[in-house]
C-alpha cells in the first residue's frame, strides 16, 4: 500500500473506547509509507501522544469530512449525522445491508456524495470467512455480564477495565446455574465458553445441528443464554413472545451478544430496542423473571484487548488495501446493496 492515506477519526459514541488500529501497527503502515492521520479523542483507549510519537499526523476530532478526497476514513461505530453527502471511501462497521434502522438513509448519504462504504463485517476471504472481527471479546463480555448478574454482582453502570479485572470478578462470583452458548463453534461462541469457564460454569454448547431443528424446551430448561449466532438470511426465529410466556420457562437471563434489532435476520425478535452501559440489563417478563443483555459494542468493555487483536487482524489488510481482493468484495457488496434500492454511486477509482 504506497501513496496512501488513512483518516482514524474519533469515535463520536460516548462509551466507544476502542480502535480498529493501534499505535504500534500505525506505526507500522507508517513504516511502509503509508500515510496516517489521527483525530485526537480523549476517549480513545490509547493516547493520541502514541499516535503522533509513531508518525501520525494529529488533527482536531469531527475534521475528517473535510479530509483530503483521497483519504480513506477509518473508523468503527455509527458516522454522525452531518454531512448530509458522504464524499469519501469509509471503512466502519455500517450495519447497512440487513434492513436494519437506519441503513437505507446511510446509503442515500453516501449516494449522494458519491464515497463508499467498505464495511468491515463484509472484509472477508475468499471463503466468505471475516478477517478482522471482535467476536471474541463480544462473546466474553455477553456471558460475562450475563453470569454477574444472574448472580447478583452486576455492578452498573458499567466501566470499561482491563481483562484481569473482568476475570476476578467472574471467579469471585458465586451461585449455581445452567447455561446455553448458542453459536458455540464461532468465534463469539468461543469468548462465551471463556468466560464461563473462568466463572467456573461449564456451558451447553449448540452450534449448526442443534440449531438446525432447534428444542425450544431444551433452551428454556437453562438458567441463562447466551446467544452468538449472526445469519445471514432469514431464518425461523429461537425464541418469541409467546415462547417467554411458556408456564414451565427455567430461563431468566439471557444475553443477545448478536444485536440484530430491527433486521428481518433477527432470531430473537421479541424486542426491538437495545440495552446500555448506564442501563445494561431490561426485565422482559416480570413472572417469572426474565431479564435481557443486550448491547451493541460489548467489546469496548475492554477496549485495550479487544482494540490490540483486532487491530493485528486488520493491519494485514491495510498493508494491501486495493480494488481488488477483500476490499473488493466490500465495495462490490456495498454497489450490490446500493442497486438494490435504486441508488446510483460514481464510479471509484482503481487502485
Amino acid at each position: 500500500m504506497t501513496d496512501r492515506h488513512l483518516w482514524l477519526r474519533h469515535e463520536t459514541r460516548t462509551t466507544e473506547r476502542r480502535t480498529p488500529i493501534v499505535p504500534s501497527d500505525a506505526r507500522r503502515l507508517v513504516e511502509n509509507g503509508v500515510r496516517i492521520t489521527v483525530e485526537d479523542s480523549p476517549q480513545r483507549i490509547f493516547p493520541t501522544e502514541a499516535y503522533e510519537e509513531a508518525g501520525c499526523e494529529v488533527t482536531e476530532p469531527g475534521r475528517w469530512p473535510s479530509a483530503p478526497s483521497n483519504a480513506v476514513i477509518v473508523g468503527l461505530k455509527e458516522l454522525p449525522d452531518e454531512p448530509a453527502e458522504l464524499t469519501h471511501r469509509h471503512v466502519f462497521f455500517g450495519h447497512a445491508y440487513k434492513g436494519q434502522p437506519g441503513a437505507e438513509a446511510l446509503l442515500r448519504r453516501f449516494a449522494a456524495g458519491g464515497g463508499a462504504l467498505l464495511d468491515l463485517e463484509y472484509l472477508v476471504d475468499d471463503q466468505g470467512r471475516r478477517l478482522a472481527a471482535f467476536g471474541f471479546w463480544a462473546g466474553y463480555l455477553g456471558a460475562a455480564l450475563a453470569v454477574l448478574h444472574h448472580r447478583g454482582g452486576l455492578q452498573t453502570p458499567l466501566v470499561p477495565m482491563a481483562k484481569e479485572e473482568m476475570e476476578a470478578r467472574l471467579r469471585a462470583s458465586e451461585g449455581d446455574l445452567t447455561a446455553l452458548v448458542i453459536g458455540a463453534l464461532g468465534r463469539s461462541g468461543s469468548g462465551a465458553r471463556a468466560a464461563l469457564d473462568e466463572a467456573g460454569v461449564e456451558p451447553t454448547c449448540w452450534d449448526v445441528a442443534e440449531t438446525r431443528d432447534l428444542d425450544k424446551g431444551a433452551l428454556l430448561a437453562h438458567d441463562l443464554m447466551v446467544n452468538t449466532v449472526l445469519t445471514t438470511s432469514p431464518v425461523p426465529p429461537f425464541l418469541t413472545d409467546k415462547d417467554l410466556d411458556a408456564p414451565d420457562r427455567r430461563l431468566r437471563t439471557l444475553a443477545d451478544v448478536t444485536v440484530d434489532v430491527g433486521s428481518p435476520m433477527n432470531v430473537l425478535p421479541f424486542y426491538d430496542t437495545t440495552t446500555d452501559w448506564d442501563h445494561p440489563v431490561r426485565r422482559l417478563r416480570e413472572h417469572p423473571p426474565l431479564d435481557l443483555i443486550a448491547i451493541d459494542n460489548l467489546p469496548s468493555l475492554l477496549p485495550r484487548e479487544a482494540s490490540t487483536d483486532f487491530s493485528t487482524a486488520l493491519l494485514p489488510q491495510l498493508l494491501d488495501f486495493r480494488t481488488g481482493g477483500a476490499w473488493g468484495r466490500c465495495l462490490d457488496r456495498f454497489r450490490r446493496a446500493s442497486h438494490e434500492l435504486s441508488l446510483t454511486t460514481r464510479e471509484l477509482p482503481d487502485d
